[in-house]
């Protein structure tokens, strides 16, 4: 288990993606894209409040996903339904509304330029970094895995790099993605020793989540573009982010328990954000006149609150 518990995970959906500052030279954290005109349009903080909402429910997706798998193994097969049913509704349910309320998807060109944006910092940034802290810290695993991952970053960016080229100039192919080399996660305990790699690799499983999710739009919207090859590699990237890159950290990081555990940690976090982080983010959004937002993070905890309902009548059925 980490230091700071399994339960921060889910707890920490939207509360540390809202402690993290949005200016990169503040955070040391990825350039930022240009908000679309519908971003502009929401009062800053509510702007924050809908990011921080997305890397939650990214997150959330990721992680029941695993709990499901898990659930399978242990021969659970309601609950492994329960987890993937709502796995599928924070990503293609609450992440969507917020993509849009953040105006997150853009043209082709806009999208690719995103992401280059964001391969480029894990690749030249934030992976060596967190790749020297672990070595200094003795966490040579962790290392090793952060050093492998910001090689394959550096890759997914070239490849992103192309892609644009061929989108802008109509020169050139779109290349296609590499192939994920599928991580199984089961259920263990942190292979991590030291508090700053613990902090590490959460930051890097959040970053990994809100990729997959945000490059299955972009996916969806080259397809509605015509951009079928570009389409693909969205699609790929996407699955080495959760599949391989996501899965990995995972291991290192123990996150996966017993299911009577996941189903806790589950419970735990959506009842959190059932009853405090999305009734403030709503209050905040009602006050500064961003009703839209508002409505969204209402609706939002409601659902929060009643998947933590189902989660805790499938607990009870286990015991």
């Amino acid at each position: 288990m980490f230091r700071h518990s399994t339960r921060s995970f889910i707890v920490g959906l939207c509360v540390l993606a809202a402690a993290a500052p949005a200016s990169p030279a503040v955070a040391g954290g990825p350039p930022q894209p240009t908000p679309h005109t519908a971003a502009r349009a929401l009062n800053a903080q509510t702007l924050a409040d809908v990011t921080t909402a997305m890397k939650g429910e990214a997150f959330a997706y990721a992680v029941y996903s695993l709990f499901a798998a898990e659930a399978d193994r242990q021969d659970l097969p309601a609950v492994a339904r329960l987890l993937r049913s709502t796995a599928e509704t924070e990503l293609n349910e609450h992440l969507r509304e917020a993509a849009t309320l953040a105006a997150t998807i853009g043209s082709n060109a806009a999208n690719l330029r995103q992401a280059i944006s964001g391969e480029t910092y894990e690749h030249q940034v934030m992976y060596r970094r967190f790749a020297e802290r672990a070595r200094t810290d003795g966490d040579l695993k962790a290392a090793k895995l952060f050093t492998e991952l910001a090689a394959d970053e550096g890759r997914h960016r070239d490849a992103f790099r192309t892609a644009l080229t061929a989108v802008t100039t109509g020169r050139g192919t779109i290349p296609a993605p590499m192939k994920a080399d599928v991580v199984q996660v089961f259920a263990g305990v942190t292979k991590v020793k030291a508090a700053r790699t613990t902090t590490n690799l959460d930051t890097a499983l959040h970053g990994e989540a809100l990729a997959y999710a945000k490059y299955m739009l972009f996916a969806a919207h080259a397809r509605q573009t015509g951009h079928t090859a570009l389409a693909r590699l969205w699609e790929g990237t996407a699955k080495v982010e959760l599949q391989e890159h996501l899965a990995g950290e995972a291991v290192l990081a123990g996150l996966v328990k017993t299911t009577k555990a996941n189903l806790h940690t589950a419970i735990t976090g959506e009842h959190n954000e059932a009853t405090t982080v999305y009734p403030g983010f709503a209050m905040r959004a009602t006050a500064v006149g961003d009703t839209a937002a508002a409505r969204y993070f209402r609706n939002t905890a409601a659902d929060e609150a009643k998947h933590a309902a189902a989660f805790q009548k499938a607990l009870n059925q286990l015991r």
